[in-house]
């Protein structure tokens, strides 16, 4: 059923199961909203709020609560809310689902969030307070309406998402475009509106090879695998054209940074995880609000990929059952999210003090095989007061031209150059990816490529084994070695071109055993610098020729025990394709050049040039 309703309407004939509503927003736009309101719907209660793009009556598997069970419907859910006292809503976003209106994404859900937000207030079976919760888009969602300061909304559980800053983590890193939203978006215009009424475009999408599109980049209006949703096809190159950060990155839907002091007063969770891309954005989310409010800020990360709490493995590395967050963090993550609800909203004021932080300290694993073929890391849970956690201390190790990652700068100049063509990119192997299928996938993985890695060829020798990437590692460890925080690699760099990318890798590199008689190269996190950025998004500065610059390359945070005997590795190189776009090295616009040219790219080495990596590293 479907119905209109306005602010000051009762629906106190909902039933228990959910029914349908076309709520209308401030411009007009009508999005479908189910409302659960259960067997007392006259009892005013606090109400969950959930706004997803991918159907609301669907179920995800980031939706899962307990590992070896199913996922549960979103009836079933709502269910689960409304035994603990909760009044729940779903919603479509504008131009998916049954909601009217064009799908822009991201962009239209701060207003339209605070809209909802308005209309479930007015509500008579209300009491006033709105929590927000969800995974990814939805919590994307949140932060965009919590920069337009809405009444009513009282807490946010932001699980994988939530942009501080979208130009920087989630759909740019470093100044390269993340090519999972081109994936992303070919995806959702096969399960568009546009596509489920014309069977013509449905038909020629599904006719469509995404991953043969990989292969000539960058795409044209008119000319990519969105062509046939022009909605999509327009949201998407758009995107990727606006290479600087301007005013397209500052709205504040997908720029929490510029609004953290509009963001109501209200307590938030922040969960991301080792093999989630969005790390940066739930640290700085937690920093930010933590400092800025009174309310209480949280933090959880995990060694998962994207919403995959419920799994032990991510890739080919498992860390063990102390990695499932139910059974280890709570009973379910239903139970998880509802208890910490209950707990802001004041109904267990007695409950145990919780620790800010929460995270997962990958590695302590036997190193064998697993009967599934996965490495076994291992890990376990550790408890902070921030992020960083207050007894990590910074240590720096400096890159030799031998290979070496050393205590001590070089002290006689050394450098090594390297070409690099940007039509034979290295190729991309696990990592900190999601929704990129069928080109790639997150997760951690020997890099070491195989027939199930786009772009890669035979032989498939290690990227290790490459011209263009440089590896630098410790000796053996002769204790083991922890860490716990962001990743930095400062560079020196000169090259033949006016602009090219510098890529790093950090690398838990294991010695050859029985199981991996090769050893096993399990990257922990990596990232990217377009050097034009080197000091600042809004204003690029290309190279001069052959002229020596510093450049900072950050990656997301991690958290590893490296075991006696292990090497800490840094790999670096100039692409990591098709997780970003690949420099052109002309200093043109990379999403229109359709010229490549080779750079000739050189690392320097020494006490005047101290290429190096600075970790975090825990005591004892």
């Amino acid at each position: 059923m479907t119905s209109h309703i306005d602010e000051k309407s009762l629906i106190s004939e909902v039933a228990a199961d959910g029914q349908e509503f076309m709520v209308e927003m401030s411009d007009g736009c009508r999005l479908a909203t189910d409302v659960y309101l259960g067997t007392s719907p006259e009892q005013s209660r606090p109400v969950l709020l959930e706004r997803t793009p991918y159907g609301k009556r669907s179920s995800r598997d980031s939706d899962q609560s307990i590992h070896d069970q199913p996922t549960p419907l979103p009836s079933e859910i709502a269910e689960f809310f409304l035994n603990r006292g909760y009044i729940v809503i779903r919603q479509d976003c504008r131009g998916r689902g049954n909601s009217e209106g064009e799908f822009v994404k991201y962009l239209n859900e701060g207003q339209d969030g605070a809209d909802t937000i308005a209309w479930i207030k007015a509500q008579p079976w209300c009491d006033g307070r709105v929590l927000m919760n969800g995974v990814s888009y939805s919590a994307h969602v949140q932060t965009a309406a919590a920069a337009l300061a809405p009444a009513g909304l009282a807490a946010m559980f932001m699980d994988s998402g939530g942009f501080s800053s979208a130009y920087e983590v989630g759909m740019r890193m470093g100044g390269a475009f993340e090519l999972k939203q081109a994936t992303w978006a070919f995806r959702h215009a096969v399960r568009s509106p546009a596509a489920a009424e014309n069977p013509v475009t449905a038909s020629g999408l599904a006719a469509v090879d995404i991953a043969d599109w990989f292969h000539q980049t960058p795409w044209r209006r008119g000319s990519s695998p969105v062509s046939l949703a022009p909605d999509y096809e327009e949201y998407l190159l758009q995107q990727w054209a606006h290479d600087d950060f301007d005013d397209y990155w500052a709205q504040p839907a997908i720029y929490a940074r510029g609004s953290y002091d509009k963001f109501p007063d209200v307590p938030s969770f922040h969960i991301s995880s080792w093999y989630d891309p969005y790390i940066d954005s739930a640290v700085e989310n937690f920093q930010q609000l933590g400092k800025r409010k009174t309310s209480p800020s949280y933090l959880m990360l995990g060694p998962w990929t994207h919403g995959k709490r419920c799994q032990s493995y991510a890739g080919d590395v498992d860390f063990g059952p102390a990695a499932y967050f139910d059974g280890n963090i709570a009973p379910s993550y239903l139970d998880f999210r509802t208890d910490w609800m209950d707990e802001v909203l004041g109904k267990h004021p007695g409950a145990e003090q919780r620790a800010p932080v929460t995270y997962f300290l990958m590695g302590g694993g036997s190193g064998k095989a697993t009967e599934q073929g996965r490495l076994d890391h291992g890990g376990r849970w550790e408890r902070a007061t921030s992020w960083p956690p207050e007894n990590a201390q910074k240590t720096t190790l400096y890159c030799s031209p031998d290979g070496s990652l050393l205590p001590e700068r070089m002290a006689q100049e050394s450098a090594i150059t390297y070409a690099f063509d940007p039509n034979n990119p290295v190729p991309t192997i696990g990592g900190q990816v999601t929704s990129g299928e069928p080109v790639m996938r997150g997760g951690a993985y020997n890099q070491v490529p195989s027939d199930e890695v786009f772009g890669a060829s035979k032989p498939h020798l290690p990227l290790s084994a490459r011209p263009d990437v440089l590896v630098f590692r410790t000796l053996p460890l002769q204790e083991q070695v922890s860490i716990a925080g962001e990743v930095s690699v400062e560079i020196f760099l000169s090259s033949s071109v006016k602009d090219t990318d510098l890529t790093i890798k950090l690398i838990d590199e294991y010695p050859p055993s029985v199981d991996f008689p090769q050893g096993f190269a399990m990257n922990l996190t990596e990232g990217i610098r377009r050097v034009r950025y080197r000091n600042s998004y809004t204003e690029p500065e290309l190279m001069e020729p052959h002229q020596v610059y510093r450049v900072t390359v950050t990656a997301p945070a991690t958290a590893n025990l490296f075991a006696a005997g292990h090497r800490i590795r840094l790999d670096v190189s100039s692409s990591n394709f098709p997780r970003f776009d690949v420099n052109s090295n002309t200093g043109g616009t990379i999403a229109t050049d359709r010229i490549k040219i080779v750079a000739e790219n050189t690392i320097h080495m020494s006490t005047d040039h101290p290429t190096s990596l600075s970790l975090q590293v825990l005591p004892g």
